[in-house]
């Protein structure tokens, strides 16, 4: 009955027409002899349409195939037209404007280890106001080796060396299991660790022991008391794991910031129930706002009390700015208490979900590069830099979105698009319904199976490993030598048709110890100062 009810959906209607026209003219052959002539060759390319459509379902390269036998063929014709696509309809229109170059593409031929290079130069407008550009030097360096690029979170015995490309917050249930198996398993080739999401540390993660960042939210999924709060007890037997490496307070995401997750009731399958220890046939709901606190200071007693638990991993929180104000007053609650978390993830409100309000994704929270400046200069004007470790997320796709983050603060990113991109996700916009035509984001098994683990995996490493290398290549150009020796200065940006400038120009640069030395030098920081309490969230007047 499953089978049958599969085989009746509309996406495997070509492959079953075609079986089912091949049979019947084959039957009207047989039961009509000498009318061949015109009953054979339909038969024979129904014939064949039916084998393609079982190859498309067996063959394990192209996911969208086996969901889709015989029809998903279009959609490659198409890429392979669209060079000449783009020539016809979108050069030469009226505005004069050249479309723009397709970071899916690239993220697709470094997956597959593809040619990712590209003729006739750039695609891009330079004279067009916000192009922007890196600094090449007259004295290039040599590469620094991928396996090289890492930095060293928290200190003592747990401390841990980190890729400075990793995979971002998703949890299972947003994605499938498939989807989870591929891209730990590609993490665990490759070095580099694989962020659980708030969904919990499910199997699926754990199957190919690659290295997990335990991300607790507010609903406190695989940490979760009977009453909804935070388990202490819990925590600390999943924490100590040691295929986890750090451990990860979500106090707000990007695309959503301030509005909490949901996982539609149509994928709260019963595994992810008992996985996240909520019931079944509701929306999976984090909340807003934690209940373990409510103050600055409680959230950095957390903090503490997450990194004991877990014997003493590396332990931070990861946020979309809001109000610097509130910002600040964690900042001064580390002042006043000695406790410092070994790292902050800034999330832009650019970054992608399965599920959010419009006016969330398109109007709430900072964007990441303006976000990641006010942390990193805070931390730096209080003296408090040397200390956290600080990594980034929101739409990093290329080396070049790396080195542009890395520049103006960060220490690492944190890569989610880019690796749903990697092991098969289309853009088809459909991760909240259940129905995601590559397996990436679909519950349902039949979906899922046409995402193939060991192929994903694969393309998952190399996506990782292609994008260090060309990071490497532009620190290189730059005459640099790591990626850390990037500063805002190296890059430019076209503010209007006639003005270029620098990011040190575009965003504030504190010097280390200035907002506690001389606090009015830096206006803006020193307005959201004056407003920040180490007690409370809320704004002092």
């Amino acid at each position: 009955m499953f089978v049958l009810r599969h085989v009746l959906e509309p996406r495997f209607a070509a492959l079953v027409g075609a079986i089912v026209g091949a049979v019947l003219c084959l039957s009207l052959m047989i039961a009509f002899p000498g009318r061949e002539w015109y009953l054979l060759p339909l038969t024979v390319i129904l014939a064949a349409l039916a084998l393609v459509g079982l190859r498309d379902m067996t063959q394990t390269r192209h996911a969208i195939l086996r969901n889709y036998p015989i029809l998903a063929h279009l959609r490659f014709f198409l890429e392979d037209i669209r060079p000449e696509m783009r020539q016809y309809f979108f050069e030469g229109d009226k505005d004069g404007a050249p479309f723009p170059r397709d970071k899916r593409a690239i993220v697709y031929q470094r997956a597959k280890k593809e040619l990712d290079k590209r003729p006739f130069g750039t695609m891009y407008d330079v004279y067009q106001e916000q192009y922007e550009w890196l600094h090449h030097s007259l004295a290039p360096q040599p590469e620094q080796p991928v396996s090289d690029m890492r930095v060293q979170i928290g200190t003592g015995a747990r401390a841990y060396s980190a890729s400075l490309l990793n995979i971002s917050a998703m949890s299972y249930g947003a994605l499938s299991a498939n989807a989870v198996r591929a891209l730990n398993k590609g993490a665990k080739a490759g070095g580099f660790f694989h962020d659980t999401g708030e969904g919990g540390v499910s199997p699926y993660h754990r199957e190919f022991g690659g290295d997990l960042v335990w991300e607790v939210g507010s609903g406190y999924f695989g940490c979760r008391a009977e009453t909804g709060g935070f388990d202490p007890a819990r925590f600390a037997d999943t924490a100590q794991h040691d295929q986890i490496k750090m451990v990860e307070l979500k106090l707000s995401q990007g695309a959503k910031p301030g509005h909490g997750g949901v996982l539609p009731a149509a994928k709260v399958t019963a595994e992810i129930a008992a996985i996240r220890g909520v019931p079944m046939g509701q929306d999976c709901i984090s909340p807003a706002a934690h209940s373990a606190f409510s103050t600055p200071v409680g959230l950095l007693e957390m903090i503490a009390q997450m990194r004991s638990l877990s014997g003493g991993k590396p332990a931070g929180f990861k946020l979309c700015i809001g109000h610097p104000w509130e910002f600040m007053a964690i900042c001064k609650a580390m002042l006043q208490t000695g406790i410092t978390p070994d790292f902050i993830v800034i999330d832009g409100k650019e970054g992608g979900t399965g599920a959010a309000p419009l006016e969330f994704m398109d109007h709430v929270g900072t964007p990441l590069r303006d976000g990641l400046s006010f942390a990193h200069n805070t931390l730096v004007g209080l003296g408090l830099r040397d200390q956290i470790r600080i990594g980034a997320s929101g739409k990093i796709t290329s080396a070049f979105d790396m080195a542009r983050i890395l520049a103006l603060g960060a220490d690492w990113c944190n890569a989610a698009r880019g690796f749903m991109f990697a092991v098969g996700c289309i853009q088809a916009q459909s991760c909240h319904t259940g129905q995601c035509p590559t397996g990436v984001t679909a519950q349902d098994p039949l979906r899922q199976r046409a995402l193939v683990v060991p192929d994903k995996a694969e393309r998952v490493t190399n996506f990782h490993h292609n994008t260090l290398h060309a990071l490497a290549e532009l620190v290189a150009a730059a005459g640099l030598e790591r990626p850390s020796d990037l500063r805002p200065h190296h890059f430019l940006r076209r503010a209007s048709s006639d003005r270029v400038i620098s990011f040190a120009e575009q965003y504030d640069v504190l010097a280390p110890g200035q907002l506690l030395t001389d606090p009015t030098s830096a206006p803006r920081f020193h307005t959201a100062w004056k407003m920040a309490s180490a007690d409370s969230f809320a704004r002092l007047t």
